[in-house]
């Protein structure tokens, strides 16, 4: 077990170095100077060299890489060319709203949709497996900021059960916390949840038509431990690899939704950034998000591991 999980960390070293890359040349090779676009159109020519100094322009390619490479493994992702504060920071300080969206959310979708795609797999064809059926369409279909909207009206506009917008840490007490964090998680775990749900059905469906199953209730095992202990314990390693994957449409969904509820997090920074043209800002959360999801698939196949051993090999 211990080969297999260094030989899948050395197997993040090029990847790791790839995505860097491209990070790395989101910047150098934009359309036009990227000195001239932070400038703005009215800048004179001392300003645009002083910014193309600032951010190693003038310098060869590969010289700008290495600088860069060298500050990365030293923690440093630059400094904001606005704020003037350092990206890390600027990063950090905004952390806690996204993680904690991403991590209520997460438990939100996983806690729903495996027991929901666990009983439509074992009764196919019920009125359950129609419902979740119906939710999933609708779940793929509506847009993230529509249904943010939607549930803004009816639990805050309506029936003022909850803040329209704004993030409260955890830190100032649980019920404020659960109640600014409420809508975003709904809004954002629905798409998650039914992405979930759908492939824990199929999975669960497919173990049910198995040898081993029609053994177990040969020999009189309860349908609940059958379904339980016997499909959906074997039906683990699909449901992982979509838990994975849709940890992309986790981090997607975190930008769009921090401006939606006008949350404080890195998805709002990443917007604002963007806006302004703050490159070194972009790059360090691009960088980032990009970590965090190379981090959860490494995680994702260690527990492939644990699950099924004839993954090691």
């Amino acid at each position: 077990m211990l080969a297999f999980v260094i030989k899948r960390m050395l197997g993040l070293v090029p990847v790791i170095l790839v995505v860097s890359i491209v990070v790395f040349l989101l910047l150098r090779l934009s359309p036009g100077d990227p000195a001239v676009v932070i400038a703005g159109d009215n800048a004179d020519a001392a300003t645009i060299e002083r910014i193309r100094t600032t951010l190693g322009l003038d310098q060869p390619l590969t010289s700008q890489f290495i600088i860069w490479i060298g500050s990365l493994l030293h923690g440093d992702l630059g400094t904001s060319i606005f704020s003037k504060i350092p990206v890390t920071q600027l990063i950090l300080q905004r952390l806690e709203p996204t993680a904690s969206l991403a991590l209520t959310t997460l438990v939100f979708s996983i806690v729903i949709a495996i027991p929901l795609g666990t009983i439509a797999g074992a009764t196919a064809g019920s009125w359950l497996d129609r419902i979740l059926m119906l939710v999933s369409v609708l779940g793929f279909s509506i847009p993230v900021f529509v249904l943010g909207y939607c549930l803004i009206y009816v639990f805050s506009l309506h029936l003022h059960l909850l803040p329209v917008q704004g993030f409260s840490s955890i830190r100032g007490g649980v019920l404020p916390f659960l109640s600014s964090i409420a809508l975003p998680t709904m809004t954002l775990g629905l798409a998650y949840l039914v992405l979930i749900a759908r492939i824990t059905r199929a999975s669960v469906l497919e173990m049910m038509g198995e040898d081993f199953i029609r053994t177990a209730r040969a020999k009189g095992v309860k349908e609940r431990i059958v379904v339980t202990r016997h499909a959906l314990r074997n039906s683990a390693i699909p449901i992982l690899t979509v838990i994975g994957i849709g940890v992309a449409l986790l981090i997607s969904g975190v930008v769009v939704i921090e401006t939606v509820f006008n949350i404080p997090g890195v998805g709002r920074l990443v917007v604002d950034a963007i806006l302004k043209r703050d490159y070194p800002v972009i790059q360090g959360v691009i960088l980032m998000f990009s970590g965090v999801y190379v981090l959860i698939n490494l995680i994702i196949d260690i527990a492939y591991a644990f699950l099924d051993p004839r993954v090691r090999y």
